[in-house]
C-alpha cells in the first residue's frame, strides 16, 4: 500500500505560477507517476505523467506550460505549472500505477484556483 498526499495549491492569478508536490509514504521506483485535474462539472483528464525511467507526456493543454518531474530519492513527483489559465482550476490529483503488478494508488488531491 502506497499513500499519496499532495501540496502546494491554492490561488494564483492568471499568468501566475504554482509548484505542486506529491510525497509517497514509500519507494516510487518502480511507479509510473501521473497527475490529473478535475473540474467541476468535468470528468478527472490525465495532466502530466512520467514513467519510472522517466519518459513524460502531457495534455495537449498544458504542453509547454506544465513540468512533471520525479525525485525517486525524496519519493516526491512534483508538477510546476507556469502560465496559469483560469481554466486550469480544478482539483489536482496524483496517481502512482505500479508498472508491472496491476495495482495503483490516488492521492486526495489539492485545489487550484486560477482567479483575479
Amino acid at each position: 500500500q502506497v499513500q499519496l498526499v499532495e501540496s502546494g495549491g491554492g490561488l494564483a492569478q492568471p499568468g501566475g505560477s504554482l509548484r505542486l508536490s506529491c510525497a509517497a509514504s514509500g519507494s516510487i521506483d518502480r511507479f509510473a507517476m501521473s497527475w490529473y485535474r478535475q473540474a467541476p462539472g468535468n470528468q478527472r483528464e490525465l495532466v502530466a505523467a512520467i514513467s519510472n525511467g522517466g519518459i513524460t507526456n502531457y495534455a495537449d493543454s498544458v504542453k509547454g506550460r506544465f513540468t512533471i518531474s520525479r525525485d525517486n530519492a525524496k519519493n516526491t513527483v512534483y508538477l510546476q505549472m507556469n502560465s496559469l489559465s483560469p481554466e486550469d482550476t480544478a482539483i489536482y490529483y496524483c496517481r502512482a500505477a505500479h508498472s508491472i503488478l496491476s495495482m495503483s494508488y490516488w492521492g486526495k488531491g489539492t485545489l487550484v484556483t486560477v482567479s483575479s
